[in-house]
């Protein structure tokens, strides 16, 4: 029987005080990107928000930045010389063995921010800022569906984890739990070759290979939305952003400086928070 844990519901005062440790996190990714000359921009819905609010999203519990696959490398080791670490944590695969996405963290230590039917997993936890990788993907079109497919087995293998808990009906769950059979290194291995295969090649469009596409009817985003880039106000402070912000979130969300009725207002649901101490 599936047994899923209640949701804690953030009071208004938590949730602002979450997004001021997301922009701590971020104020400090930022300071390691500029003092080595790395380049990453906000995306998703920081990026809205930084656009139609000047800030968070009023209800938006997390924080999104986005880089390619080069940048990333570098970054990882640029944080292992020199990430606060009586602070923060940066996670992906290389630095936490329980990890299974397929993209980077910082995570803020002393902190607690566990999503509902993720309890189970050993991996570290904590206030996190998602380091979301763009590699490119093939231009031609049996080239891509190939690479669509592939990505899909390679992301649910690695959420497979968490889908013996979260699947919806038992059938689901029994087909991730032989998923989750297969070793994550395995499969991290897969995903760092098909990434390394055309990150060889300079591809009209990108994506995050392990997370899934937000746009319907096109494979990935446009190169340049990651390549021209500009600055943006974002809490008071500044940050990268693609230059070319309208085109990439009308893209995503279509008409985006309408915000969305109560009812359509969506966030991770957690059943443990915490928030630092200092």
């Amino acid at each position: 029987m599936r047994q899923l844990h209640e949701t804690y519901v953030l009071s208004s005062d938590e949730l602002r005080s979450l997004q001021l440790v997301l922009l701590d996190m971020l104020i400090e990714l930022d300071r390691i990107c500029k003092k080595h000359s790395i380049r990453y921009c906000i995306d998703g819905g920081t990026l809205l928000g930084a656009v139609r609010h000047g800030g968070f999203i009023p209800w938006d519990d997390d924080l999104d930045v986005v880089i390619t696959r080069d940048e990333y490398e570098k970054l990882r080791e640029a944080c292992i010389a020199d990430l606060d670490e009586s602070k923060f944590f940066f996670q992906d695969y290389t630095t936490d063995p329980y990890y299974r996405w397929g993209y980077g963290r910082i995570r803020r230590k002393n902190s607690e921010f566990v999503r509902v039917g993720q309890e189970h997993m050993k991996m570290k936890t904590g206030i996190f800022l998602d380091i979301f990788v763009r590699d490119n993907v093939p231009d031609s079109k049996l080239g891509y569906l190939l690479h669509k497919f592939y990505c899909y087995t390679l992301r649910k293998t690695l959420y497979a984890e968490a889908g013996v808990v979260t699947g919806k009906n038992a059938l689901i769950r029994t087909w991730y739990r032989l998923l989750n059979l297969i070793p994550a290194s395995f499969t991290f291995r897969r995903l760092d070759k098909i990434a390394a295969r055309y990150n060889s090649k300079k591809t009209k469009r990108m994506r995050c290979l392990t997370f899934p596409m937000l746009l319907k009817g096109q494979y990935g985003y446009n190169r340049e939305w990651f390549e021209q880039t500009a600055e943006i106000a974002f809490e008071g402070i500044t940050f990268p952003c693609a230059k070319d912000y309208h085109g990439y979130l009308t893209h995503l969300y279509g008409d985006y400086m309408t915000p969305p009725p109560p009812d359509k207002r969506h966030w991770h649901p957690v059943s443990r928070f915490k928030l630092p101490e200092s």
